[in-house]
């Protein structure tokens, strides 16, 4: 029997709870073991989105910018032309290189007749062998002469080719460095930048956490970015950065999110979620708890089938659960049918049954 002011209020308002009934055999009620639980706890970080490919393409010949299709913001496809320059010098590059190379050609074939001509006549004795050593030259520098012009060939086709640039991938425009019109040159000293562009089937989250947060973060492997709408995205895979700012005592982690999201683009801020586990408590259904005022209490099971009503103290009440702060302990058993544990101690009572 409690021994509190406020235990005997409650017992004056509940007479017949304060029997304690010790049974040879079991109480015929329903019960349900405490049990103590650490509940998942989410701490929020805001985080920046960022891109996993992103890119900066930039003019790998001297042009003027013709066309730019796409502005900051705008989505492609792969393929896509997102740039087009002028190609008059490429084409007059190309045009000549060809030239080059058919005069190549011609050469290496009669050299080529030469040197089997020579050498048909130098085994008959017909001429010297510095004629031969002549012809034998002539041959090998064509040779080389026609692959240098194929090389040649093949790289003013290349300039031409970067006249038209296109998308790598699927992606958006971050950002445009020329305007059209704009003469842009491929260097020295570097390649002058043309379009920032990033796809977005490939996003993660960078977030800031305190350090002492960072190894339950490591531990729960598990983030979720929580988007307008209700929506709730679990990342795929979370780095915990093996080393902190030692001028805010912080860590980085970064959170890589799952293929293409939509309305989500680089540069975002959005919440980051990471699970901590909280303090162990006892939670116990809210329909187990006997109010009178602001008393609270539970019919409680002991080890020997003993029927008692015990005060407890109570926290915090979400989904059918509250939290017992005080009166239960881990392993205890109470009565999940308050009515019929009322009804039992009373007629417990009625037959004059053992009083504690």
């Amino acid at each position: 029997m409690l021994a509190t002011s406020r235990s005997l209020m409650l017992l004056a308002l509940v007479p017949v709870a304060a029997q304690c009934v010790a049974q040879s055999a079991p109480i015929p009620l329903p019960t349900q073991t405490v049990e103590s639980t650490s509940p998942v706890q989410y701490e929020v970080w805001d985080g920046v989105v960022e891109a996993t490919r992103d890119t900066t393409i930039a003019a790998q010949t001297n042009a003027k910018v013709l066309e730019l299709p796409f502005d900051v913001g705008d989505s492609f496809t792969k393929g896509a032309v997102l740039a087009r320059l002028s190609d008059v010098e490429q084409q007059a590059g190309l045009r000549s290189a060809q030239a080059r190379l058919t005069a190549a050609r011609a050469e290496s074939r009669e050299a080529g007749i030469h040197w089997k001509r020579t050498a048909e006549l130098s085994q008959q004795h017909a001429n010297s062998q510095a004629q031969l050593d002549a012809a034998t030259a002539r041959r090998d520098t064509s040779r080389a002469n026609l692959d240098a012009a194929q090389a040649a060939v093949h790289s003013a086709e290349q300039q031409v080719s970067y006249t038209v640039i296109r998308a790598p991938f699927d992606g958006v425009i971050l950002r445009r460095f020329v305007q059209a019109g704009q003469a842009v040159q491929s260097g020295p000293p570097e390649p002058q930048p043309i379009l920032s562009i990033a796809a977005l089937d490939s996003l993660r989250v960078d977030t800031v956490v305190p350090q002492t947060r960072a190894a339950a973060i490591r531990t729960a492997n598990e983030a979720t970015i929580r988007l307008d709408g209700n929506r709730d995205i679990t990342g795929i895979r979370i780095t915990v950065f093996p080393y902190a700012d030692p001028a805010s005592h912080t860590i980085h982690v970064r959170v890589d999110l799952p293929g293409k999201i939509e309305n989500l683009y680089p540069g975002m801020t959005v919440p980051v979620a990471f699970p901590v586990p909280g303090l162990p408590r006892l939670l116990i259904p809210s329909s187990d708890i006997i109010s009178r005022g602001e008393l609270a209490a539970v019919y409680v099971l002991g080890p020997n089938d003993d029927l008692s009503l015990r005060q407890v103290r109570l926290g915090r009440e979400s989904g059918g659960l509250i939290e017992v702060l005080a009166g239960l302990r881990a392993g205890e058993r109470i009565v999940t049918d308050t009515t019929a544990a009322a009804q039992y101690l009373a007629r417990q009572h009625a037959a004059g049954g053992p009083h504690p």
